[in-house]
C-alpha cells in the first residue's frame, strides 16, 4: 500500500499523543514528493535531518497557491478549488486530487463539534459564492445537505416564503455568509429554534467590522438560539468551528500555531497575537504545513482565536477576518 493510501485510511486514528508522530511522517513525504515545498525549504536552508519536532516544520507561505500547483506526487485533480479573493490579482487555487476524500472529512469535522447532519435540517445562505462555481465552501454545503434532512437546502431572501421556513418550531441551522447575513438581519426574520453559522466573507460588499461587532448584529436580528463560528480556507481540507466565545478548533488531525509578527519562524506564547499557522494533516495530496496572512492567538493548546489579517493582506473568501 502506499504512504498516501495508508495515512488516508489511518487519519481518524491521529490523537492527541501520536499529532507529533504522524506530521514528522507526513513532512518527511511532502519533502520528498513536493518539489515547490523541497525547493522553499532548500531556499530556507533548511536540510530535512534538522526537522526533529513540528516545531522545526517550515510553513509554506499560503502565496505559493495563487502561482504554483501544489502536489505531493504526481496525480490529475478530479476538481480545483478557487479562492473567492475580491482583488485583480491571482486567486489561490486547491487542486484536490481526492474530492470524495475532502467531503468525508468535511462532514466528519462537522459531526464531531454538532452531532450527525441526518439529525438536522440545515439550512444554507452563500450567493456569491454559488456564482463562483469553483467554491470549497459551497462543495462542503452541498454535501453537507445531502445528509441533512428533509426541508434543507439554499434559501433565497427575497422569498415570501421566509417568515414560514423560519417561523416554526423545528430547528434548524442556517450556514451563511456575513455580509448577506447582514442583509437577511435587517429584514429581523422570525426565528425560532435557529441556530446560526457565520463563515466569515464580506467579500468587499460591506464595510470591514470586528467579529464581536457582527456577531452583535447578527444577534440583533435573528435573536438566534446559537451563533456559531466556522474557519476553513480554499487551501485546506479541514476546519475550524467555535461554538462560543469565538474559540475555535480543528479536529485531531489538525492544529493551529501562532509564530511570532516580526520572526515567522519563532513561535509564540499563549495570549501572544501572531501569524496563524496551521498543520492539516488531511491535506496530504497538498502541503501539510501552511503559513496564513491571519492573526490569531491562542486560548489554550488546542483553541484560538483570529484577530484579524496582517496589514498587506489582500481581502479574502471564507476566511476573511473582520
Amino acid at each position: 500500500m502506499s504512504f498516501y493510501q495508508d495515512f488516508k485510511n489511518t487519519i481518524l486514528d491521529i490523537t492527541n499523543d501520536n499529532f507529533s508522530d504522524r506530521s514528522l511522517a507526513l513532512f518527511d513525504y511532502q519533502y520528498h514528493t513536493n518539489e515547490i515545498y523541497r525547493s522553499y525549504c532548500s531556499h530556507l536552508k533548511i536540510e530535512k535531518s534538522e526537522i526533529l519536532q513540528i516545531e522545526d516544520i517550515p510553513f509554506l507561505p499560503i502565496e505559493f497557491f495563487k502561482k504554483n500547483e501544489i502536489k505531493s506526487e504526481q496525480w490529475n485533480a478530479e476538481k480545483v478549488f478557487i479562492s473567492s479573493g475580491t482583488t485583480q490579482g491571482k486567486k489561490s487555487k486547491n487542486l484536490v486530487r481526492d474530492l470524495d476524500f475532502f467531503r468525508q472529512m468535511t462532514k466528519k469535522t462537522y459531526e464531531q463539534f454538532y452531532g450527525p447532519l441526518d439529525q438536522q435540517i440545515i439550512l444554507a445562505l452563500l450567493p456569491s459564492y454559488l456564482e463562483q462555481g469553483h467554491s470549497s465552501l459551497v462543495e462542503m454545503v452541498n454535501h453537507f445537505l445531502t445528509h441533512a434532512q428533509n426541508g434543507s437546502g439554499y434559501i433565497n431572501i427575497d422569498d415570501q416564503n421566509m417568515d414560514h421556513i423560519f417561523n416554526d418550531a423545528t430547528k434548524k441551522t442556517l450556514i451563511g455568509v456575513s455580509y448577506a447575513l447582514l442583509d437577511f438581519a435587517a429584514k429581523k426574520p422570525s426565528s425560532k429554534n435557529l441556530s446560526i453559522m457565520e463563515t466569515g466573507g464580506m467579500k468587499g460588499r460591506k464595510k470591514e467590522i470586528v467579529r464581536e461587532q457582527l456577531h452583535h448584529m447578527i444577534d440583533q436580528g435573528f435573536h438566534p438560539k446559537n451563533l456559531f463560528t466556522e474557519y476553513g480556507m480554499t487551501e485546506l481540507y479541514s476546519q475550524a468551528y467555535a461554538k462560543e466565545n469565538g474559540n475555535l478548533m480543528f479536529p485531531a488531525w489538525a492544529r493551529c500555531l501562532i509564530r511570532d509578527i516580526n520572526d515567522p519562524f519563532t513561535l509564540t506564547k499563549k495570549d501572544m497575537t501572531g501569524g496563524i499557522n496551521i498543520i492539516d494533516l488531511a491535506n496530504i495530496s497538498t502541503c501539510a504545513f501552511i503559513e496564513t496572512k491571519d492573526l490569531g492567538r491562542k486560548v489554550d493548546d488546542f483553541k484560538f482565536k483570529v484577530m484579524g489579517r496582517f496589514d498587506d493582506s489582500e481581502i479574502r473568501g471564507c476566511n476573511q477576518l473582520f
